[in-house]
């Protein structure tokens, strides 16, 4: 894979052990390495001590990851609901960074679960922090106690919006069939974002950024989860890393990886 793209996948901030780690689930390298045909690079939640700019230069696309850890409340000028939510500070610190940046140069970028939440909130938007609470709206999350081929099987149909950029790639489709690994949704959509599609119970579930130079999409489900065996998973992540090539065609020779 030494022609391929470089594509930055974020991590977070881990225990391993007694020692604090930074970790990336398999299914994401997995995803990117053999869906979209690129070479992952994962880059650690170092917040401000993370070079931003320079790693831009070197990356062809970035993925922002699902993770068991929420966006800090605060940064959508919310309270934490409970003290025992998951957060990532240092991961917030990183992905924020690199979000505004990224997406002002055009680089690539798919963002999934945590990633799709974290982009809405970058971009001004806020969330729900317990959507199975809300009138009205489905429980999305799976439980734990299930086989992880449960807990990552189709659980509820989206709406695609017609028109849209999903739609396209998946051949004019109206729904789709996804997983459902989430407490937390979209609440006050972005002002630049564009809704791609949506639950059944009406839940925000794929985005893209409005007038992006380049590729810039989210989705609330799983697709990296077992993605050779799932084609329109696949098709997304396809079109991800075509879009990761033609940055990496379009860069300056003397920028290498």
């Amino acid at each position: 894979m030494t022609s391929a793209p470089l594509v930055g996948i974020t991590a977070c901030t881990k225990a391993s052990g007694a020692l604090p780690a930074q970790m990336v689930g398999l299914k994401y390298i997995e995803a990117i390495a053999y869906g979209s045909q690129a070479l992952p690079l994962l880059i650690p939640a170092l917040g401000a001590a993370l070079d931003v700019d320079g790693l831009l230069d070197r990356l062809d696309g970035l993925f922002l990851t699902g993770s068991p850890s929420n966006v800090d409340p605060s940064r959508y000028g919310a309270e934490r609901s409970f003290d025992t939510t998951l957060l990532d500070p240092a991961r917030d610190a990183t992905t924020f960074a690199l979000i505004e940046r990224a997406l002002a140069r055009g680089i690539p970028l798919l963002a999934v679960c945590r990633g799709f939440q974290e982009l809405n909130v970058a971009l001004g938007g806020t969330l729900h922090q317990h959507v199975e609470d809300l009138p009205g709206k489905r429980d999305h999350r799976a439980r734990d106690t299930d086989p992880l081929e449960v807990q990552y099987g189709p659980a509820h149909a989206v709406t695609l919006t017609p028109g849209g950029l999903l739609q396209g790639w998946l051949h004019g489709k109206s729904t789709l069939m996804v997983n459902s690994v989430h407490s937390q949704g979209i609440d006050r959509l972005a002002d630049r974002l564009a809704v791609e599609a949506c639950a059944d119970d009406g839940l925000i579930e794929a985005v893209r950024v409005v007038a992006s130079p380049g590729f810039a999409v989210g989705v609330q489900w799983h697709p990296e989860w077992k993605v050779l065996d799932h084609p329109d998973a696949l098709t997304l992540f396809q079109a991800f890393g075509a879009a990761c090539r033609a940055r990496q065609n379009a860069r300056p020779s003397s920028i290498v990886p």
